[in-house]
């Protein structure tokens, strides 16, 4: 029999090379697992059913290669892609590991820095195309302070702003057709960083030259991190037409970027952002930007990356049983009964005004209306956890 939860192409399910092939180091011990070459990650990852694989510039093309060296290497994981059936849907630049980011990337004080960070970037978007990506994701994990003493907040996005003006304009006149999706952090490696928040680049996108061109990446941990609630996150980023890719993970809030396994840590939270995206028709990737944890060896890599994807399945599965749910959807139905006859709040016009205004509410009968959430979440958990 078929397994039901057995990701498929359709399903865009896709994983970077800083995922699986993470080496398990963290701040207080080794790497515990050797490197994962690249084309070896493409394998895994197309044995474990994934649809695609993304990259920052130098999970692939070491910082110092020579041109010839950076061709053989691309040319090598362009076969190995292609072996596999595998696409590359995203990529992206890492503008935080190298010393010279210390003090950020396009936000750095020193003009210099700023501009080998632009070089770098359209070197990078080079490289995605290529290898046939059509979303350019820009994290600043280094864009921002440990002390406000260094620089006025305004200034730095003002730089922001004039490198992401800079890279729409390299991509328009290279017709490369890249959408880019900024990705919001609230903290960690720096202190504080600049654009904490899916909503503060929302903000920050009208202001750019090319706003069509510029939408947003929410991240699963990095909302939770904050103790945001991440499906408000992303639900204003789609309401807004921004939603141009999406980062799942998990995390336990208020705790250093954890990068969890997708719905390992708060499983509620996973269900509530998975029914969304389906209910809506989010077409984008699915990328998963987590790690495995520092336990395992590439055995155990390979079980995460499955059990990132198979999560998110048993999760649409499960949110087609609570739409299908009589009870659950009569409780949903009867959220908006009361007086019918009240006046629509909608388009202006006098005549809804003159409505309005003339209108006749029992305010004391409308507070003392019980809404029934307690029975809906318990009803939403009976589903989770197989009791119905």
């Amino acid at each position: 029999m078929p397994d039901p939860f057995a990701p498929r192409p359709e399903h865009k399910f896709s994983f970077g090379l800083w995922t699986v092939g993470n080496r398990g180091r963290d701040p207080f011990g080794d790497a515990v697992r050797e490197p994962l070459p690249p084309e070896d990650a493409v394998a895994m990852l197309s044995e474990a059913g994934a649809w695609g694989v993304n990259l920052h510039d130098n999970d692939l093309v070491p910082i110092d290669a020579s041109p010839s060296e950076r061709d053989r290497i691309v040319a090598g994981f362009r076969r190995a892609c292609e072996r596999h059936g595998m696409v590359v849907p995203m990529a992206t630049v890492n503008l935080f590991f190298d010393p010279v980011f210390r003090d950020g990337a396009f936000t750095a004080n020193d003009p210099r820095v700023r501009a080998y960070a632009v070089q770098k970037t359209m070197r990078a978007m080079d490289l995605a195309v290529e290898l046939g990506a059509r979303i350019f994701v820009l994290w600043g994990g280094r864009e921002g302070t440990e002390t406000d003493a260094c620089r006025r907040p305004d200034d730095a996005i003002k730089r922001l702003r004039e490198a992401v003006n800079f890279l729409c304009e390299y991509s328009v006149d290279r017709r490369y057709g890249l959408r880019f999706a900024l990705e919001a952090k609230p903290n960690e490696p720096r202190g504080d960083i600049y654009m904490a928040t899916t909503a503060a680049y929302l903000a920050f996108i009208p202001t750019l030259d090319h706003p069509e061109m510029v939408g947003v990446n929410p991240e699963v941990a990095h909302e939770q991190m904050a103790g945001l609630n991440v499906l408000h996150a992303v639900a204003q980023a789609w309401e807004a037409g921004k939603l141009f890719h999406i980062d799942l993970n998990d995390q336990f809030p208020g705790r250093y970027d954890q990068d969890f396994r997708f719905g390992s840590a708060n499983v509620k939270s996973a269900f509530w952002l998975v029914k969304f995206l389906e209910e809506v028709g989010y077409d984008g990737p699915r990328h998963f930007d987590a790690h495995a944890y520092r336990t395992e060896d590439y055995g155990g890599v390979c079980d995460f990356a499955r059990g990132c994807m198979r999560t998110y399945l048993v999760l649409a599965e499960r949110a087609r049983r609570w739409r299908e749910d009589r009870e659950i959807q009569t409780l949903v139905a009867s959220l908006g009964d009361g007086d019918h006859d009240a006046p629509a709040v909608s388009a202006y016009s006098p005549q809804r005004r003159d409505a309005l205004l003339g209108a006749a509410f029992d305010r004391a009968a409308l507070a003392r209306r019980g809404l029934g959430y307690e029975r809906l979440d318990q009803l939403t958990m009976d589903v989770l956890l197989g009791a119905r």
